[in-house]
């Protein structure tokens, strides 16, 4: 049988993104076995978060966008589907824009911005905070142009030789006991490589052709998704940001290391929405790909929700293990962001972004950040950091009810006819009741004592 059979734009792109978060996740147990205090590690981790906080919400929206865009806007009419393309060239303008925007504001105002609680620390190593910023953004074009030029091995190809290429260049100088520093530079320079092989990319299948008519559209298209991300988009950042403000840099790298979720879940599940894009750009597609949606997201299901449910079960055991004793408050936080499987595996944004309603996934998230951060206030003073991820789970879940709300009542798609109901009832159901009993020390009695 074909190799090509088996390696999809789906499982390409769920790939890549599955290793993008183990590299970096892999890379931060180095900090930790290598015996940098949690300071330092504070730092290194301080310096990738604030470029990805900055950026996140405005990449994840440019690129989002394009994919319905592709073949089906009004800039550009009569295109084949083997064309060299204007659109890929013209969201490449816009990722590298904002790039440098964002590279000029932070170069003038590198010295008036603070972070961590205590308001006298600056950005930590600036200039590799810049340069990363300025490289590494536009470089996220690369794995979805092979997406939209159905290109599934190329993306593996590159997927592999770049994590890996970052994973030994930072993990080498740390494991040799360098300054953190070095580590970051390589960080960059791998990013500069990216940055050249998104050139090539253009040159072979973007045709270099700056429409600003397209630009517009593609920005009205993106700019709900933008505002939406930049609210309530990721948990990860709104929740960092607010540990950042309230406590210190070690007490972040306790938070940091725990706020993180499965990698199988967060990944595949985005890189499943991210799939499913173009098959929602028609109205002839959207009956096919609400069928597809649901058979799809059924598989993930159960392949994901047993891994979550064993993982749950071990954490206490895991994270001493992986990290140390210090980082042992960590595995409380991670305990809670797993629950965010809950609404990670809810789809009714794919078929709002794909049929371009993206107005609407910029409302709910309006309605999330605010109950994010008035119940992250509400409830740290009561659970501390873990308050800020119970509060997390519980909004995300609310922001998917009320799209599944919408796509029901505007376009009559009723939550059944993409989401399998009853196994998500069954599997939420033991995943809560463990998390309840290990919680309450029932379940710990017999497995950690």
């Amino acid at each position: 049988m074909s190799l090509k059979k088996y390696i999809t734009n789906l499982s390409a792109l769920q790939t890549i993104n599955l290793l993008r978060f183990i590299t970096f996740f892999i890379i931060s147990i180095v900090l930790v076995k290598a015996g940098y205090s949690k300071s330092q590690i504070g730092e290194f981790e301080m310096t990738i978060f604030l470029a990805n906080a900055v950026s996140f919400f405005w990449v994840y929206g440019i690129i989002q966008s394009l994919m319905p865009l592709y073949n089906n806007n009004n800039s550009f009419l009569n295109t084949t589907r083997n064309r060299k393309s204007p659109e890929i060239f013209n969201a490449f303008i816009l990722l590298l824009g904002f790039s440098l925007l964002l590279f000029i504001l932070f170069s003038i105002l590198k010295n008036h911005v603070n972070v961590f609680g205590n308001g006298i620390d600056k950005i930590p190593n600036i200039t590799i905070f810049l340069l990363y910023l300025l490289l590494s953004n536009p470089s996220s074009l690369i794995e979805y142009v092979y997406v939209l030029r159905k290109k599934p091995i190329k993306t593996l190809t590159y997927g592999f030789l770049t994590y890996s290429t970052i994973l030994i260049s930072v993990s080498f100088p740390l494991i040799l006991g360098f300054d953190i520093r070095i580590a970051l530079w390589c960080l960059v320079i791998t990013s500069a490589l990216r940055f050249v092989w998104l050139v090539a990319l253009l040159k072979k299948y973007a045709e270099l052709k700056i429409s600003m008519v397209f630009i517009k559209e593609h920005l009205q298209l993106a700019l709900p998704l933008i505002i939406s991300s930049l609210l309530s988009g990721s948990a990860e950042y709104i929740d960092n940001l607010v540990i950042s403000i309230k406590f210190d840099p070690e007490t972040f790298a306790v938070f940091r290391y725990g706020a993180k979720e499965l990698p199988f879940v967060s990944t595949m599940a985005y890189g499943l929405s991210s799939a499913m894009l173009v098959g929602f750009s028609t109205q002839e597609k959207v009956q096919k790909s609400v069928i597809e949606l649901k058979q799809k997201s059924k598989k993930l299901m159960h392949l994901l929700f047993p891994i979550t449910i064993v993982v749950l079960l071990f954490a206490n055991i895991i994270y001493p293990a992986i990290f140390s004793i210090e980082f042992k408050r960590s595995a409380d936080i991670f305990m809670v962001y797993l629950l965010l499987i809950t609404s990670r595996l809810l789809f009714p944004h794919t078929i709002l972004i794909g049929l371009k309603q993206t107005k609407i996934v910029l409302t709910a998230s309006v309605i999330a950040i605010i109950l994010n951060i008035a119940l992250s206030l509400i409830l740290i003073p009561y659970y501390g950091t873990v308050g800020v991820a119970l509060a997390t789970v519980g909004v995300y879940f609310l922001e998917k009810i009320v799209l599944m709300w919408f796509t029901y009542i505007h376009y009559g798609i009723k939550p059944i006819e993409y989401t399998p109901i009853f196994t998500y009832l069954i599997y939420s159901t033991i995943l809560a009741i463990i998390f309840v009993l290990i919680d309450h020390r029932i379940i710990n009695i017999y497995l950690y004592k």
